[in-house]
């Protein structure tokens, strides 16, 4: 393990780097790093310790500060010591990415780091562990490095997934878990959820026309422009009708209806809309693995086949003013110039029979005490698997509310007040 230390007003950050077996089951397969940064408020080097578990996949952990990055943070330090992962793939933890270059016909990319040069069996068998399996073992050498006999969990969307994981396998390594809009559907076949979030989607896009009914005529004639070939990226993308629809993925987050209402009103033509329609859609190239490996978080056991795809509602197919969500259209593949590297060990991985991730029986022994937050509307973890999931386990408290969306962690420091509250048994709803 590579140690060093840095100091902020009022923290001090110990970043960690050590090297993890690719496949914990063949250690001879290769090795990854694996970043964490200790985040310790001043005085505060006694306190036990929490790991945050981000959400994704593909996304590393956020970068501290006690300005407000993240909102939780500084109510979590009145507590603990927190351990912010860089979950392998990204951030400092051996990241996966491809290169753009310009070429005389224009912008293309190659596969960077340990995927360049492989072929696609090899990308996918490499991009197999890289779910919440491998980053529960990394989990673990990071708490057995820090000399650490049990800590706490944090962990927002996947990362409640992968908190999930780490019930099944290793509840022994846990003093406690917190989870915020991520109790899985646990044993569920994987178009059963698709299925569940289209028709939230549905309801969320209605929703939406009736704050904004005159986006609806809007939202076609873009739709349409997008079937023109009409729409483009700054990058130079053209962007497909579903493409566009993924815009939707902003409804389930607090803030996202307005977000999408002010992109809609700019002229199709400006700048200003190119560069805003980049930034709200979801799948983009800046971390590859959330496109990648998206659909394998909820595959219990079982291959994905393009779920997002094959179940979507005929009602949505002929209606292109129903937005999605985390839906992942096959064909992003081939728009998106950055994941185009990606396409055929993409398919590869769509084919593959996942293990199983979640073990019902394990939870129902696992006797740590555990506090979720249960999104009421959440557009992406359906309320109905979640509680589901909950009564799985023999301590868990949860807090079901229709106060946030799927992001109410970051939206408003009081979720982890709250729940703090509940792990230590001094709240309960």
């Amino acid at each position: 393990m590579r140690t060093t230390t840095e100091h902020l007003p009022g923290l001090t950050l110990t970043n960690l780097t050590l090297d993890a077996p690719l496949d914990s089951a063949e250690p001879s397969a290769g090795t990854v790093e694996v970043f964490a940064r200790v985040v310790t408020a001043e005085g505060g080097g006694a306190k036990p310790y929490v790991v945050f578990l981000q959400g994704g996949p593909g996304s590393e952990a956020p970068r501290p500060s006690l300005a407000g990055a993240p909102p939780w943070l500084p109510r979590l330090l009145e507590e603990y010591q927190v351990v912010m992962l860089d979950q392998r793939g990204t951030g400092r933890s051996t990241p996966v990415a491809s290169r753009v270059v310009r070429a005389g016909d224009g912008p293309r990319a190659h596969l960077a780091g340990p995927l360049a040069g492989l072929d696609a069996a090899g990308q996918a068998g490499y991009l197999s562990h890289f779910r919440a399996d491998e980053i529960v073992h990394d989990c673990e050498r990071v708490r057995e490095a820090l000399g650490v006999p049990r800590w706490t969990v944090l962990g927002q969307s996947f990362g409640g997934f992968t908190t999930l994981h780490y019930l099944s396998i290793r509840p022994e390594s846990l003093a406690g878990a917190i989870i915020t809009g991520g109790l899985s559907a646990v044993r569920r076949p994987v178009d059963d959820i698709y299925s569940a979030t289209w028709q939230i989607m549905i309801g969320k896009s209605e929703a939406y026309y009736r704050r904004f009914p005159g986006d609806r005529a809007r939202v076609r004639q873009l739709s349409e422009l997008c079937a023109r070939g009409e729409i483009s990226l700054p990058n130079g993308d053209r962007v497909s009708p579903d493409r566009f629809r993924t815009l939707g993925i902003r409804l389930g987050v607090s803030g996202g209806a307005e977000q999408l209402h002010y992109l809609f009103e700019l002229d199709e033509r400006s700048s200003a809309f190119a560069h805003d329609l980049a930034a709200a859609l979801p799948f983009a190239g800046r971390n590859p693995l959330y496109a990648v490996l998206h659909e394998s978080s909820y595959a219990d056991g079982v291959a994905t086949n393009w779920s997002a795809d094959r179940t979507m509602p005929d009602r949505v197919r002929e209606d292109t003013t129903l937005l999605g969500g985390e839906h992942l259209h096959r064909t992003l593949f081939t728009e998106d110039v950055e994941l185009a590297p990606f396409a055929d060990a993409a398919d590869l991985l769509a084919a593959h029979e996942w293990n199983q991730l979640y073990f019902p029986e394990r939870l129902a022994e696992a006797e740590v005490p555990v506090a979720a937050s249960v999104y009421a509307g959440d557009a992406f973890v359906p309320l109905e698997y979640s509680l589901e999931t909950a009564a799985l386990l023999p301590d868990c408290r949860t807090w079901v509310t229709s106060e946030y969306e799927h992001n109410g962690l970051r939206a408003d420091p009081a979720v982890i007040d709250h729940l703090l509250g509940l792990l230590k048994g001094r709240r309960w709803l």
